[in-house]
Protein backbone atom coordinates (compact mmCIF):
# COMPACT_ATOMS: atom_id res chain seq x y z
CA UNK A 1 0.00 0.00 0.00
CA UNK A 2 2.82 2.36 0.91
CA UNK A 3 4.57 1.53 -2.35
CA UNK A 4 1.41 2.34 -4.29
CA UNK A 5 1.02 5.73 -2.55
CA UNK A 6 4.66 6.53 -3.22
CA UNK A 7 4.12 5.69 -6.87
CA UNK A 8 1.11 8.02 -7.08
CA UNK A 9 3.05 10.85 -5.44
CA UNK A 10 5.93 10.34 -7.87
CA UNK A 11 3.57 10.46 -10.85
CA UNK A 12 1.93 13.62 -9.47
CA UNK A 13 5.33 15.27 -8.98
CA UNK A 14 6.41 14.58 -12.54
CA UNK A 15 3.04 15.77 -13.80
CA UNK A 16 3.38 19.05 -11.93
CA UNK A 17 6.99 19.47 -13.08
CA UNK A 18 5.96 18.70 -16.64
CA UNK A 19 3.24 21.40 -16.57
CA UNK A 20 5.59 23.93 -14.95
CA UNK A 21 8.24 23.15 -17.53
CA UNK A 22 5.76 23.68 -20.33
CA UNK A 23 4.77 27.12 -19.09
CA UNK A 24 8.31 28.28 -18.25
CA UNK A 25 10.22 30.73 -20.49
CA UNK A 26 12.15 28.05 -22.34
CA UNK A 27 14.31 30.72 -23.98
CA UNK A 28 15.53 31.80 -20.56
CA UNK A 29 15.93 28.20 -19.36
CA UNK A 30 18.12 27.38 -22.34
CA UNK A 31 20.21 30.55 -22.19
CA UNK A 32 20.63 30.20 -18.45
CA UNK A 33 22.11 26.75 -18.97
CA UNK A 34 24.53 28.20 -21.50
CA UNK A 35 25.38 31.15 -19.28
CA UNK A 36 26.28 34.68 -20.26
CA UNK A 37 26.09 38.29 -19.12
CA UNK A 38 22.69 38.84 -20.72
CA UNK A 39 21.08 36.17 -18.55
CA UNK A 40 22.55 37.55 -15.34
CA UNK A 41 21.47 41.06 -16.28
CA UNK A 42 17.97 39.94 -17.20
CA UNK A 43 17.50 38.31 -13.81
CA UNK A 44 17.64 41.84 -12.36
CA UNK A 45 15.52 43.31 -15.15
CA UNK A 46 12.19 44.89 -14.21
CA UNK A 47 10.58 43.14 -17.18
CA UNK A 48 11.74 39.75 -15.89
CA UNK A 49 10.24 40.56 -12.50
CA UNK A 50 6.97 41.51 -14.21
CA UNK A 51 6.87 38.08 -15.86
CA UNK A 52 7.68 39.24 -19.38
CA UNK A 53 9.40 36.47 -21.31
CA UNK A 54 12.25 36.77 -23.77
CA UNK A 55 9.73 36.49 -26.60
CA UNK A 56 8.16 39.73 -25.39
CA UNK A 57 11.01 41.56 -27.13
CA UNK A 58 12.58 38.96 -29.42
CA UNK A 59 9.40 37.27 -30.61
CA UNK A 60 8.93 33.53 -31.14
CA UNK A 61 7.34 30.88 -28.93
CA UNK A 62 9.01 30.92 -25.52
CA UNK A 63 6.89 28.02 -24.25
CA UNK A 64 8.39 25.53 -26.68
CA UNK A 65 11.41 23.45 -25.76
CA UNK A 66 12.10 22.86 -29.44
CA UNK A 67 14.58 25.43 -30.72
CA UNK A 68 13.22 25.57 -34.26
CA UNK A 69 9.67 26.07 -33.00
CA UNK A 70 10.75 28.61 -30.39
CA UNK A 71 12.69 30.63 -32.98
CA UNK A 72 10.19 30.28 -35.80
CA UNK A 73 9.62 33.42 -37.85
CA UNK A 74 6.06 32.23 -38.27
CA UNK A 75 5.64 32.87 -34.55
CA UNK A 76 7.14 36.34 -34.90
CA UNK A 77 10.75 35.61 -33.97
CA UNK A 78 12.91 38.63 -34.93
CA UNK A 79 16.11 37.81 -33.09
CA UNK A 80 18.08 40.84 -31.92
CA UNK A 81 16.15 44.03 -32.77
CA UNK A 82 18.28 46.51 -34.69
CA UNK A 83 18.02 50.11 -35.76
CA UNK A 84 14.53 51.56 -35.74
CA UNK A 85 13.10 48.20 -34.62
CA UNK A 86 14.59 48.61 -31.13
CA UNK A 87 12.20 51.38 -30.12
CA UNK A 88 9.33 49.74 -32.01
CA UNK A 89 9.70 46.66 -29.82
CA UNK A 90 9.55 48.80 -26.67
CA UNK A 91 6.55 50.79 -27.87
CA UNK A 92 4.46 47.65 -28.43
CA UNK A 93 3.80 47.83 -24.71
CA UNK A 94 4.95 51.27 -23.61
CA UNK A 95 2.72 53.10 -26.09
CA UNK A 96 -0.30 50.92 -25.34
CA UNK A 97 -2.34 52.31 -22.46
CA UNK A 98 -4.39 49.11 -22.23
CA UNK A 99 -1.32 46.97 -21.67
CA UNK A 100 0.50 49.41 -19.38
CA UNK A 101 -2.44 50.19 -17.12
CA UNK A 102 -4.65 47.12 -17.15
CA UNK A 103 -2.10 44.36 -17.59
CA UNK A 104 0.82 45.72 -15.59
CA UNK A 105 -0.86 48.38 -13.44
CA UNK A 106 1.90 50.78 -14.46
CA UNK A 107 1.85 54.51 -13.76
CA UNK A 108 4.41 55.19 -16.49
CA UNK A 109 3.27 57.63 -19.19
CA UNK A 110 2.48 55.86 -22.44
CA UNK A 111 3.38 58.76 -24.75
CA UNK A 112 7.15 58.50 -24.34
CA UNK A 113 7.73 57.32 -27.90
CA UNK A 114 5.67 60.21 -29.29
CA UNK A 115 7.65 62.67 -27.18
CA UNK A 116 10.94 61.13 -28.32
CA UNK A 117 9.88 61.36 -31.96
CA UNK A 118 9.30 65.12 -31.55
CA UNK A 119 12.55 65.67 -29.66
CA UNK A 120 15.98 66.53 -31.01
CA UNK A 121 16.98 62.91 -30.37
CA UNK A 122 14.09 61.74 -32.52
CA UNK A 123 15.77 63.04 -35.67
CA UNK A 124 17.23 60.47 -38.05
CA UNK A 125 20.79 59.34 -37.46
CA UNK A 126 23.51 59.66 -40.08
CA UNK A 127 22.46 56.31 -41.53
CA UNK A 128 19.00 57.71 -42.19
CA UNK A 129 17.42 54.48 -41.00
CA UNK A 130 16.80 55.04 -37.30
CA UNK A 131 16.49 57.76 -34.71
CA UNK A 132 19.65 59.20 -33.18
CA UNK A 133 18.62 57.79 -29.81
CA UNK A 134 16.63 54.65 -29.10
CA UNK A 135 15.24 53.42 -25.78
CA UNK A 136 18.24 51.21 -25.08
CA UNK A 137 20.70 54.09 -25.60
CA UNK A 138 19.77 55.42 -22.18
CA UNK A 139 17.99 52.54 -20.43
CA UNK A 140 20.28 49.66 -21.52
CA UNK A 141 19.03 46.41 -23.08
CA UNK A 142 19.02 43.50 -20.63
CA UNK A 143 19.11 44.60 -17.01
CA UNK A 144 16.68 47.50 -17.28
CA UNK A 145 15.67 48.58 -13.78
CA UNK A 146 13.31 51.16 -12.33
CA UNK A 147 14.48 54.77 -12.66
CA UNK A 148 14.43 54.99 -8.85
CA UNK A 149 16.90 52.12 -8.59
CA UNK A 150 20.42 53.49 -7.84
CA UNK A 151 21.85 51.04 -10.37
CA UNK A 152 19.79 52.46 -13.24
CA UNK A 153 21.74 54.49 -15.81
CA UNK A 154 18.91 57.05 -15.68
CA UNK A 155 18.89 57.28 -11.88
CA UNK A 156 19.52 60.99 -11.15
CA UNK A 157 23.01 60.42 -9.76
CA UNK A 158 24.03 58.34 -12.79
CA UNK A 159 22.28 60.35 -15.49
CA UNK A 160 25.01 62.96 -16.20
CA UNK A 161 27.46 60.18 -17.01
CA UNK A 162 24.86 58.43 -19.19
CA UNK A 163 24.24 61.58 -21.23
CA UNK A 164 27.98 62.20 -21.43
CA UNK A 165 28.51 58.91 -23.27
CA UNK A 166 27.45 60.81 -26.38
CA UNK A 167 27.68 64.45 -25.38
CA UNK A 168 31.31 64.25 -24.24
CA UNK A 169 32.41 62.41 -27.37
CA UNK A 170 33.70 65.15 -29.67
CA UNK A 171 34.03 62.86 -32.68
CA UNK A 172 30.48 61.54 -32.32
CA UNK A 173 28.89 64.94 -31.61
CA UNK A 174 30.65 66.51 -34.58
CA UNK A 175 28.53 64.25 -36.76
CA UNK A 176 25.31 65.85 -35.56
CA UNK A 177 26.08 69.30 -34.19
CA UNK A 178 29.67 70.55 -34.47
CA UNK A 179 28.74 73.77 -32.64
CA UNK A 180 27.50 71.99 -29.52
CA UNK A 181 30.12 72.02 -26.72
CA UNK A 182 31.33 68.67 -25.44
CA UNK A 183 32.51 69.88 -22.03
CA UNK A 184 29.07 70.10 -20.40
CA UNK A 185 29.81 67.29 -17.95
CA UNK A 186 33.10 68.87 -16.87
CA UNK A 187 31.34 72.19 -16.33
CA UNK A 188 28.46 70.50 -14.53
CA UNK A 189 30.87 68.89 -12.08
CA UNK A 190 32.05 72.38 -11.05
CA UNK A 191 28.51 73.61 -10.38
CA UNK A 192 26.61 73.44 -7.10
CA UNK A 193 24.30 70.91 -8.71
CA UNK A 194 27.14 68.78 -10.04
CA UNK A 195 29.12 68.77 -6.80
CA UNK A 196 26.12 67.56 -4.81
CA UNK A 197 25.20 65.07 -7.54
CA UNK A 198 28.70 63.58 -7.37
CA UNK A 199 28.20 63.16 -3.63
CA UNK A 200 25.12 61.04 -4.30
CA UNK A 201 22.32 63.58 -3.84
CA UNK A 202 19.49 62.49 -6.19
CA UNK A 203 17.44 65.65 -5.58
CA UNK A 204 19.71 68.19 -7.23
CA UNK A 205 19.24 69.16 -10.85
CA UNK A 206 20.75 66.94 -13.50
CA UNK A 207 20.36 66.86 -17.29
CA UNK A 208 16.69 65.87 -17.45
CA UNK A 209 15.69 68.29 -14.69
CA UNK A 210 16.31 71.15 -17.09
CA UNK A 211 16.14 69.61 -20.58
CA UNK A 212 13.42 67.04 -20.02
CA UNK A 213 13.74 63.31 -20.62
CA UNK A 214 12.00 61.96 -23.71
CA UNK A 215 10.87 65.42 -24.87
CA UNK A 216 14.29 67.11 -25.14
CA UNK A 217 14.27 69.91 -27.71
CA UNK A 218 16.83 72.36 -29.04
CA UNK A 219 17.35 75.38 -26.80
CA UNK A 220 16.21 77.49 -29.78
CA UNK A 221 12.86 75.69 -29.91
CA UNK A 222 10.09 77.76 -28.28
CA UNK A 223 8.74 74.56 -26.69
CA UNK A 224 12.08 73.73 -25.08
CA UNK A 225 12.27 73.88 -21.30
CA UNK A 226 15.51 75.84 -21.66
CA UNK A 227 14.23 78.31 -24.26
CA UNK A 228 15.02 81.78 -22.90
CA UNK A 229 11.43 82.68 -21.97
CA UNK A 230 10.78 79.25 -20.44
CA UNK A 231 14.03 78.93 -18.50
CA UNK A 232 13.08 80.91 -15.35
CA UNK A 233 9.98 78.75 -14.95
CA UNK A 234 12.07 75.61 -15.42
CA UNK A 235 14.48 76.67 -12.68
CA UNK A 236 11.56 77.58 -10.43
CA UNK A 237 10.28 74.00 -10.59
CA UNK A 238 12.78 73.24 -7.84
CA UNK A 239 13.80 76.65 -6.57
CA UNK A 240 10.24 77.85 -5.86
CA UNK A 241 9.33 74.68 -3.99
CA UNK A 242 10.03 75.48 -0.35
CA UNK A 243 9.51 71.88 0.75
CA UNK A 244 11.84 70.53 -1.91
CA UNK A 245 14.52 73.12 -1.13
CA UNK A 246 14.54 72.38 2.59
CA UNK A 247 18.01 71.44 3.75
CA UNK A 248 19.83 73.49 1.12
CA UNK A 249 19.62 76.81 2.98
CA UNK A 250 18.34 78.59 -0.13
CA UNK A 251 15.31 80.92 -0.28
CA UNK A 252 12.47 79.86 -2.54
CA UNK A 253 11.20 83.28 -3.61
CA UNK A 254 13.72 83.99 -6.37
CA UNK A 255 11.28 83.46 -9.23
CA UNK A 256 8.65 85.71 -7.68
CA UNK A 257 11.25 88.43 -7.19
CA UNK A 258 12.65 87.98 -10.68
CA UNK A 259 9.18 88.10 -12.26
CA UNK A 260 8.64 91.56 -10.76
CA UNK A 261 12.11 92.84 -11.61
CA UNK A 262 13.09 94.99 -14.57
CA UNK A 263 14.78 91.96 -16.13
CA UNK A 264 11.84 89.64 -15.52
CA UNK A 265 9.28 92.04 -16.96
CA UNK A 266 11.36 92.61 -20.07
CA UNK A 267 11.84 88.90 -20.73
CA UNK A 268 8.60 87.35 -19.50
CA UNK A 269 6.14 90.12 -20.41
CA UNK A 270 7.73 91.89 -23.36
CA UNK A 271 9.65 88.91 -24.80
CA UNK A 272 12.84 90.96 -24.87
CA UNK A 273 15.59 88.38 -25.38
CA UNK A 274 18.26 90.93 -24.48
CA UNK A 275 17.10 90.69 -20.87
CA UNK A 276 18.95 88.12 -18.75
CA UNK A 277 17.41 84.87 -17.55
CA UNK A 278 18.78 82.71 -14.71
CA UNK A 279 21.58 81.20 -16.79
CA UNK A 280 22.91 84.57 -17.95
CA UNK A 281 23.99 85.38 -14.40
CA UNK A 282 24.50 81.94 -12.87
CA UNK A 283 25.76 80.01 -15.86
CA UNK A 284 24.31 77.01 -17.66
CA UNK A 285 25.88 73.66 -16.87
CA UNK A 286 28.31 75.27 -14.43
CA UNK A 287 25.51 77.09 -12.60
CA UNK A 288 26.84 78.67 -9.42
CA UNK A 289 25.85 81.85 -7.55
CA UNK A 290 28.32 84.62 -8.46
CA UNK A 291 30.82 85.33 -5.69
CA UNK A 292 31.40 88.78 -4.23
CA UNK A 293 34.37 89.34 -6.52
CA UNK A 294 32.58 88.22 -9.66
CA UNK A 295 29.17 89.91 -9.36
CA UNK A 296 30.34 93.10 -11.06
CA UNK A 297 31.95 91.03 -13.83
CA UNK A 298 28.66 89.21 -14.41
CA UNK A 299 26.61 92.42 -14.46
CA UNK A 300 29.32 94.09 -16.52
CA UNK A 301 28.74 91.60 -19.32
CA UNK A 302 25.74 93.74 -20.26
CA UNK A 303 26.35 96.92 -18.26
CA UNK A 304 29.96 97.35 -19.36
CA UNK A 305 30.29 101.14 -18.98
CA UNK A 306 28.66 101.13 -15.53
CA UNK A 307 31.12 98.49 -14.36
CA UNK A 308 34.08 100.38 -15.82
CA UNK A 309 33.08 103.64 -14.12
CA UNK A 310 32.51 101.92 -10.79
CA UNK A 311 35.92 100.23 -10.95
CA UNK A 312 37.63 103.63 -11.11
CA UNK A 313 35.37 105.22 -8.49
CA UNK A 314 36.12 105.78 -4.78
CA UNK A 315 33.47 103.19 -3.95
CA UNK A 316 35.52 100.38 -5.46
CA UNK A 317 38.15 100.44 -2.72
CA UNK A 318 35.56 100.84 0.04
CA UNK A 319 33.46 97.94 -1.24
CA UNK A 320 36.52 95.71 -1.50
CA UNK A 321 37.59 96.52 2.04
CA UNK A 322 34.15 95.78 3.45
CA UNK A 323 33.63 92.73 1.22
CA UNK A 324 30.44 94.16 -0.26
CA UNK A 325 29.07 92.86 -3.57
CA UNK A 326 29.32 95.79 -5.93
CA UNK A 327 26.17 95.97 -8.06
CA UNK A 328 23.99 93.93 -5.72
CA UNK A 329 24.49 96.21 -2.71
CA UNK A 330 22.60 99.08 -4.35
CA UNK A 331 20.44 97.34 -6.95
CA UNK A 332 19.63 93.99 -5.33
CA UNK A 333 19.84 90.58 -6.98
CA UNK A 334 16.71 88.86 -8.26
CA UNK A 335 14.37 91.79 -7.49
CA UNK A 336 16.27 94.46 -9.43
CA UNK A 337 13.94 97.37 -10.09
CA UNK A 338 14.10 99.96 -12.86
CA UNK A 339 16.72 102.56 -11.97
CA UNK A 340 14.98 105.90 -11.39
CA UNK A 341 16.00 109.24 -9.90
CA UNK A 342 14.49 108.13 -6.59
CA UNK A 343 17.55 105.95 -6.00
CA UNK A 344 19.93 108.93 -6.22
CA UNK A 345 20.42 111.54 -3.51
CA UNK A 346 20.00 111.75 0.24
CA UNK A 347 16.21 111.99 0.52
CA UNK A 348 14.07 109.20 1.95
CA UNK A 349 14.14 106.15 -0.30
CA UNK A 350 17.47 107.03 -1.87
CA UNK A 351 20.07 104.26 -1.96
CA UNK A 352 22.90 106.66 -1.09
CA UNK A 353 21.21 107.42 2.23
CA UNK A 354 21.59 103.81 3.38
CA UNK A 355 25.27 104.35 4.04
CA UNK A 356 25.75 108.13 4.05
CA UNK A 357 22.48 109.48 5.44
CA UNK A 358 23.80 110.00 8.96
CA UNK A 359 26.88 111.94 7.81
CA UNK A 360 25.61 115.16 6.14
CA UNK A 361 29.01 116.79 6.45
CA UNK A 362 30.79 114.01 4.56
CA UNK A 363 31.99 114.36 0.98
CA UNK A 364 29.95 111.32 -0.05
CA UNK A 365 26.74 112.88 1.31
CA UNK A 366 27.43 116.19 -0.43
CA UNK A 367 28.31 114.42 -3.70
CA UNK A 368 25.07 112.44 -3.68
CA UNK A 369 23.07 115.57 -2.88
CA UNK A 370 24.88 117.58 -5.57
CA UNK A 371 24.31 114.95 -8.28
CA UNK A 372 20.61 114.65 -7.50
CA UNK A 373 20.08 118.44 -7.50
CA UNK A 374 22.02 118.85 -10.73
CA UNK A 375 20.11 116.08 -12.44
CA UNK A 376 16.79 117.54 -11.22
CA UNK A 377 17.76 120.88 -12.74
CA UNK A 378 18.25 119.24 -16.14
CA UNK A 379 14.95 117.38 -15.84
CA UNK A 380 13.15 120.65 -15.04
CA UNK A 381 14.86 122.54 -17.85
CA UNK A 382 13.99 119.79 -20.32
CA UNK A 383 10.34 119.88 -19.22
CA UNK A 384 10.22 123.68 -19.58
CA UNK A 385 11.78 123.47 -23.03
CA UNK A 386 9.26 120.82 -24.03
CA UNK A 387 6.37 123.01 -22.83
CA UNK A 388 7.63 125.85 -25.03
CA UNK A 389 7.97 123.48 -27.99
CA UNK A 390 4.40 122.23 -27.53
CA UNK A 391 3.15 125.81 -27.20
CA UNK A 392 4.97 126.80 -30.36
CA UNK A 393 3.63 123.77 -32.23
CA UNK A 394 0.04 124.75 -31.35
CA UNK A 395 0.73 128.20 -32.75
CA UNK A 396 1.81 126.69 -36.05
CA UNK A 397 5.51 127.42 -35.61
CA UNK A 398 7.96 125.00 -37.25
CA UNK A 399 9.50 123.00 -34.39
CA UNK A 400 10.99 119.87 -36.03
CA UNK A 401 14.60 121.09 -35.78
CA UNK A 402 14.44 122.12 -32.12
CA UNK A 403 12.51 118.98 -31.21
CA UNK A 404 15.28 116.91 -32.72
CA UNK A 405 17.85 119.07 -30.96
CA UNK A 406 16.19 118.45 -27.58
CA UNK A 407 16.93 114.75 -27.97
CA UNK A 408 20.51 115.57 -26.99
CA UNK A 409 19.24 116.71 -23.59
CA UNK A 410 17.40 113.41 -23.17
CA UNK A 411 20.60 111.62 -24.13
CA UNK A 412 22.50 113.60 -21.50
CA UNK A 413 19.99 112.41 -18.90
CA UNK A 414 20.59 108.81 -19.93
CA UNK A 415 24.34 109.29 -19.84
CA UNK A 416 24.18 110.98 -16.44
CA UNK A 417 22.40 107.95 -15.00
CA UNK A 418 25.36 105.88 -16.11
CA UNK A 419 27.87 108.52 -14.98
CA UNK A 420 26.46 108.28 -11.45
CA UNK A 421 28.58 105.14 -11.06
CA UNK A 422 31.75 107.25 -11.26
CA UNK A 423 30.70 109.19 -8.12
CA UNK A 424 32.78 112.03 -9.54
CA UNK A 425 31.19 115.50 -9.40
CA UNK A 426 33.26 116.93 -12.25
CA UNK A 427 32.50 114.05 -14.66
CA UNK A 428 28.83 114.11 -13.69
CA UNK A 429 28.66 117.91 -14.11
CA UNK A 430 30.27 117.67 -17.53
CA UNK A 431 27.55 115.29 -18.70
CA UNK A 432 24.70 117.33 -17.20
CA UNK A 433 26.13 120.58 -18.59
CA UNK A 434 25.89 119.18 -22.12
CA UNK A 435 22.19 118.70 -21.58
CA UNK A 436 21.72 122.09 -19.92
CA UNK A 437 23.43 123.81 -22.85
CA UNK A 438 20.95 122.14 -25.18
CA UNK A 439 17.89 123.04 -23.09
CA UNK A 440 19.11 126.64 -22.75
CA UNK A 441 19.55 126.90 -26.51
CA UNK A 442 16.16 125.30 -27.24
CA UNK A 443 14.42 127.47 -24.65
CA UNK A 444 15.97 130.61 -26.15
CA UNK A 445 15.08 129.58 -29.70
CA UNK A 446 11.49 128.78 -28.76
CA UNK A 447 11.10 131.95 -26.68
CA UNK A 448 12.34 134.01 -29.63
CA UNK A 449 10.05 132.15 -32.01
CA UNK A 450 7.03 132.70 -29.77
CA UNK A 451 7.95 136.38 -29.25
CA UNK A 452 8.28 136.74 -33.00
CA UNK A 453 4.90 135.04 -33.39
CA UNK A 454 3.24 137.57 -31.07
CA UNK A 455 5.13 140.44 -32.70
CA UNK A 456 3.86 139.36 -36.10
CA UNK A 457 0.37 138.92 -34.70
CA UNK A 458 0.53 142.42 -33.19
CA UNK A 459 1.94 143.85 -36.41
CA UNK A 460 -0.77 142.11 -38.40
CA UNK A 461 -3.42 143.57 -36.09
CA UNK A 462 -2.05 147.11 -36.40
CA UNK A 463 -1.71 146.75 -40.16
CA UNK A 464 -5.25 145.43 -40.43
CA UNK A 465 -6.53 148.37 -38.37
CA UNK A 466 -4.68 150.91 -40.53
CA UNK A 467 -5.93 149.27 -43.71
CA UNK A 468 -9.47 149.24 -42.33
CA UNK A 469 -9.28 152.95 -41.43
CA UNK A 470 -7.90 153.81 -44.87
CA UNK A 471 -10.57 151.74 -46.57
CA UNK A 472 -13.35 153.44 -44.60
CA UNK A 473 -11.85 156.87 -45.25
CA UNK A 474 -11.70 156.12 -48.95
CA UNK A 475 -15.28 154.87 -48.86
CA UNK A 476 -16.60 158.06 -47.23
CA UNK A 477 -14.47 160.20 -49.54
CA UNK A 478 -15.99 158.54 -52.60
CA UNK A 479 -19.50 158.99 -51.18
CA UNK A 480 -18.84 162.69 -50.63
CA UNK A 481 -17.64 163.10 -54.22
CA UNK A 482 -20.74 161.33 -55.53
CA UNK A 483 -23.04 163.71 -53.60
CA UNK A 484 -21.27 166.77 -54.87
Amino acid sequence: MKSFLSFLLLISFFGIYSNASATEDQCFVCHESIGGAEVELYKKDIHFKKGISCSGCHGGDSTSEDMETAMSKADGFIGVPKGANVSKVCTKCHSNAQIMIKQYNSALPWNQEALLAQSVHGNLSVSGKEQIVSCTTCHNTHGIVNVKDPSSPVYPVNLPKTCAKCHSDAKYMRTYNPALPVDQLDKYRTSKHGILNAKGDPKVAECTSCHGSHEIRSSKDVKSKVYAINLPKTCSTCHSNSNYMQGYNIPSDQFDKYSGSVHGKLLLEKNDFNAPACNDCHGNHSATPPGIESISKVCGTCHALNAELFSSSPHKKAFDQKRLPECETCHGDHAIITATDKLLGVQNGAVCKWCHGDKPESKAFQTAKFMRELRDSLVNEEENALLLINDAEQKGIEISDVKFKLRDAKQALFESRTMVHSFDQSKFSETIDKGLNVTTSVTQDMSNAIDDYYFRRWGLGVSSLIITILAMSLFFYIKRIEKS
